[in-house]
């Protein structure tokens, strides 16, 4: 079973001012609910092939992963990869100016949940999309504020 969770928001910022805070790893903990830091293992800036270690926790528990950027569009989209652990997800980012000087941003999490994580995976699906929308709200309040 797969899970595949899209939340969006529309942030009252311009697209370059989203995307260059968003899109910058080392961000995450400033408006992730569950992610508690990120260690770079390559230089920043943000590149494909940029790599970097998580901490998070999720439903309870501490997670550790890494993850990869594997594909970027400066100012558009951001798609990030993890292969290890029991759910291998992988994480995009979108932006899309809208109105006047506004930005939609999306956020998709999705992968294949293996062992106890696969029978999980609906209780998972449901919290991850709890999780991400109040992520945005921390990102949209972060941003106008």
């Amino acid at each position: 079973m797969s899970v595949d969770v899209t939340v969006e928001t529309r942030i009252e910022r311009p697209v370059e001012e989203v995307a260059s805070f968003a899109g910058d790893p080392g961000n995450a903990p400033s408006w992730y609910v569950n992610i508690e830091s990120v260690r770079w293992l390559t230089a920043p800036p943000v590149q494909v092939g940029s790599r970097m270690d998580f901490v998070a926790r999720f439903l309870g528990r501490r997670i550790e992963y890494t993850y990869e950027v594997v594909e970027q569009e400066p100012g558009e989209r951001l798609v990030m990869r993890t292969a290890q652990g029991p759910f291998p997800m992988q994480t995009t980012y979108t932006w899309e100016p809208v109105g006047s000087g506004g930005t939609r941003m999306t956020l998709r999490n999705n992968g294949s949940p293996s062992g106890f994580a696969r029978i999980a995976a609906p209780a998972m699906e449901l919290a991850m999309r709890r999780a991400m929308t109040k992520d945005l709200a921390a990102l949209k309040r972060r941003l106008e504020g």
